[in-house]
């Protein structure tokens, strides 16, 4: 027998998650945490809160990408904090808005869409800066990519009307995992981040063309469903 509180959970799982598909290997585990920390917020914290945190999240994570670059490498683990605290802001300011009944779809988009653009780019130009002369190109061509993997994410909501912000089983939680790992590998490794940010780079490259070519086959079976329309 499910427990009240279990039952509870599964409740709020179900609110939370309106309008948003999840496909993220870590999706179980997260929208069950984001459930519980969504009933225990104080009502003073509002979601415009909660996405003011989650920039200054990035703004820590790039904070510490310009320390380790001028000071001392060990500041990068400072930036696994700035994660945590991007995760929680981002993952719950348009959550907690569904759940307390106040959901502002288009608003909450398309600020949260927006400050996570700024958060990629104030990141992507620290990590630009912290990389030696030859490598930087890296740099520039994450935050590139990861703007033509927002890009696709916007214009498969245009087409297919359902917006997800994960990659197949990655999503930002991930990405945020991943980068903090290596974050600890650098400290303890010296420049073994660039040997990652390669592969990260070939990573989005590889999921940005497949996400494309199954965009594009969605458009065009939108455009002959719409087609049939007319004719009929």
């Amino acid at each position: 027998m499910i427990s009240s509180k279990a039952q509870e959970l599964n409740k709020i799982m179900k609110i939370i998650s309106n309008g948003r598909k999840r496909t993220n290997i870590l999706k179980g585990c997260e929208q069950k945490t984001i459930a519980y920390l969504v009933a225990k917020i104080p009502k003073w914290i509002s979601s415009d809160l909660l996405t003011l945190i989650g920039i200054l999240g990035n703004i820590i994570v790039s904070v510490s990408f310009l320390l380790a670059k001028y000071y001392n490498k060990t500041y990068l683990l400072i930036g696994i904090l700035g994660f945590f605290i991007s995760w929680f802001g981002d993952s719950l300011d348009g959550r907690i808005a569904y759940y307390r009944n106040k959901p502002r779809k288009w608003y909450g988009f398309t600020l949260d869409f927006t400050m996570d653009w700024i958060g990629i780019v104030l990141i992507g130009l620290s990590f630009i800066i912290f990389l030696d002369n030859s490598w930087k190109i890296l740099g520039y061509l994450f935050v590139t990519l990861y703007g033509w993997e927002m890009m696709t994410a916007l214009m498969r909501y245009k087409v297919t009307g359902k917006y997800s912000i994960d990659s197949g089983i990655f999503g930002p939680t991930e990405v945020r995992i991943i980068i903090s790992i290596v974050l600890i590998i650098e400290v303890i490794f010296n420049r073994s981040i660039i040997f990652f940010a390669i592969i990260a780079d070939i990573g989005l490259l590889i999921a940005n063309i497949m996400d494309f070519i199954k965009l594009l086959k969605s458009s065009d079976n939108r455009d002959k469903q719409e087609n049939k329309t007319i004719e009929n």
